[in-house]
């Protein structure tokens, strides 16, 4: 069962590359390719819708088969061949749809880890072990920022997304080799299914900000940071790089810093509410001064994903509120929630910058954009202040 926690946690770092890497490719796509930014940001927003819908059927598939096949058929198929058609691309049309194949190729590899971590493991660690695999999985980010653009500079984009595409096939079948399915826990008459997840009244303050809390730091990583630093701050390549590996590290400890929190303090609301608060004021602060000076605009960023990272922790916060034979639909919705508002987010704020652009003043239509992203957590925030708080 290790190697198969290995394969999962190898699987997770490439669903955190796949989601990150255009922002880093997002120019020599736009040179080679002419997709423009509203293109690549609807390419990117799908892999999260898409990855979002795709989170009813696996967490189906989860508690009726178990996660080896559902991961390892789903990335193996989805995953490596839609890796496979970005690199042949030859317009922005094939680079929608091949991040559309990524996203259902990605989409069981987190829940199937929490599916294991839940069914194997005392519930009172699952936030730590969810923070832990969340951030060794953000080594994806990093790797989607100075490393990728060097292999890019080194081989070409379309060589390294090729290569990419091996790998994920070979991480597919190592899943399929090595992970183990735990027993099916069977549901008493009448109380399995999805209307049973949904029904319950102390799940939707949570879902609430699920959908708002992750969305800013997931879009800005993944397509913004590199344009708004590019067009307000004139950095180079290789200074994009930089800062969005700063993010990445950032989001690494974020994850981390969470994961514990719920047995630190004995709450897992008041940790995300204000973790999120912060991630809010951060981004107050960006739409308010969209120009603020390069190291202050560094930090601040970085703030944005160190406290956007609550993910683990409101899932431990959901999961508490499923029984054994419903964990894995459970928690699969919970992702429905969190990713599906990535999507959500990241096509809307296409639609935002371009609405504020339309004056022709770059650093106006970034701070909307980081306006919009504030708002958004400000909303989730004050619905899931509402939410009751519960611990293992």
């Amino acid at each position: 069962m290790k190697l198969g926690i290995a394969a999962l946690v190898v699987g997770y770092v490439l669903s955190q590359f796949y989601r990150a890497f255009l922002a880093v490719l997002a120019p020599v796509l736009q040179s080679d390719l002419g997709a423009s930014p509203a293109q690549l940001a609807d390419a990117s927003g799908l892999w999260f819708l898409v990855f979002a819908a795709m989170q009813i059927p696996v967490g189906i598939a989860l508690d009726r088969i178990g996660p080896r096949r559902t991961v390892a058929s789903i990335l193996g198929l989805a995953g490596a061949g839609g890796t496979a058609l970005f690199a042949m691309a030859q317009g922005p049309g094939a680079i929608v749809a091949a991040m559309a194949l990524i996203g259902v190729g990605c989409s069981p590899v987190l829940m199937s880890s929490f599916y294991i971590f839940a069914r194997t493991y005392s519930p009172a660690v699952f936030g730590t072990l969810a923070g832990l695999l969340i951030g060794v999985g953000n080594l994806g980010n990093l790797g989607a920022a100075l490393p990728l653009s060097l292999a890019v500079e080194a081989f070409g984009w379309r060589e390294t997304v090729a290569a990419l595409a091996v790998v994920t096939l070979v991480v597919a079948l190592a899943m399929w080799r090595f992970i183990q399915d735990p027993p099916v826990v069977p549901a008493a008459e009448g109380q399995g299914g999805m209307g049973q997840v949904l029904r319950n009244p102390s799940i939707w303050a949570i879902f609430i900000l699920m959908a708002a809390g992750y969305a800013p730091s997931a879009a800005i990583r993944g397509l913004w940071v590199g344009p708004y630093f590019s067009d307000v701050m004139a950095a180079s390549a290789a200074q994009i790089g930089t800062v969005t590996l700063i993010m990445g590290f950032a989001m690494v400890a974020g994850n981390f810093a969470y994961g514990p929190m719920d047995r630190l303090f004995g709450s897992r609301k008041w940790p995300n509410l204000i973790g999120n608060l912060c991630g809010a004021a951060a981004l107050a602060l960006l739409w308010l001064a969209p120009a603020p000076g390069w190291w202050a605009a560094v930090a601040l960023i970085a703030a944005v994903g160190f406290f956007g990272m609550s993910f683990p922790l409101m899932m431990a916060h959901g999961r508490a509120f499923f029984p054994p034979h419903l964990v894995g639909r459970g928690v699969t919705v919970l992702n429905l929630f969190g990713i599906g508002g990535v999507g959500l987010m990241q096509v809307a704020s296409g639609r935002v910058f371009t609405a504020a652009s339309a004056g022709g003043e770059p650093v106006a239509a970034y701070g909307a954009l980081f306006g919009f992203f504030a708002v958004v957590i400000a909303i989730g925030c004050g619905a899931y202040a509402f939410s009751q708080d519960r611990t293992d």
